[in-house]
This record gives structure tokens, sequence and C-alpha cells, in this order.
């Protein structure tokens, strides 16, 4: 009972010294990173008070070419931009260690919550979500 007890205080003692531990920050997530189906390039800059990514080069053609359209977006109105240099991360602002904001992807023509991490110098963590499911993808730092 007492070693319960003992064991039931260092609990709560960590868990009070981690809540109050300053969060970590998020690391930066700017530049050139290679997809995980390394078919492309995408640039993250800041974009205002956020970060944002653009298709920055292809590495595979798109099925209709380099001037591949938006075709599979939902709104029609879209459907005539380039995919080069069309903005698939959106509005990405930093909270504790990740980032979160917008992906999109051209491939469907939907867009999903996203959360965005470093994982290491040369690796970014990329999860695309609906609801509490996610799909991760790792990118790698381009040279």
């Amino acid at each position: 009972m007492i070693a319960r007890l003992i064991l039931l205080a260092f609990s709560l003692l960590a868990a009070f010294g981690l809540a109050l531990s300053p969060a970590q920050a998020s690391e930066p997530v700017t530049g050139r990173w290679v997809t995980q189906e390394k078919d492309a390039v995408v640039m993250i800059n800041t974009c205002g008070k956020a970060m944002c990514g653009t298709i920055d080069r292809f590495l595979v053609a798109p099925p209709q070419g380099l001037d591949q359209r938006d075709i599979n977006n939902p709104d029609p109105k879209l459907r005539t931009r380039k995919l080069l240099g069309m903005p698939i991360l959106s509005s990405f602002v930093a909270d504790g260690d990740v980032w979160r904001g917008r992906i999109y992807d051209p491939k469907s023509g939907k867009s999903y919550r996203s959360i965005i991490r470093r994982k290491g110098p040369n690796m970014l963590e990329v999860k695309g979500c609906i609801g509490p499911f996610c799909q991760t993808q790792v990118w790698r730092k381009a040279a």
C-alpha cells in the first residue's frame, strides 16, 4: 500500500513537472523537400505570419507533362492553374514542437488537416489527417 502511494506521488510529481516545463519550440521547416514518392520538390517558406509550401520542381513529369493543370480540383475555377508553383501546404503555424496547417493533394483534389515536424536535419515528417486518422510520409531535404 505504501509502495503504491509513493509510486503515485512520484507519478504526480513527474506529470506536474512536465506540465510546468516550457513547451519545446518547433524547429524551422523552411527549405526544399523531396516528397516521399520522389516525384516533386516542395519549397517551404514564410507566407505572412504562417508557413506555406509550393511545388518547386517535378522530379517525375506528371501524366499531362510539365504543364500539368490542377484538373482534380473540386473548384472548377482552379482547374486551369498549373501544378508547378502551386501551393500545397498552407497556413502552417508553430504549435509546440510541430507545425499545423492544411495540405492539398493535387492527385485527388482534396485538402486535409496537416501536421509537420522536423525529424532531424534532413527529414520532415508530413501527416495528412481526416478526423483522428492520419497518414504519415517522410520527406527528405533536397540537395
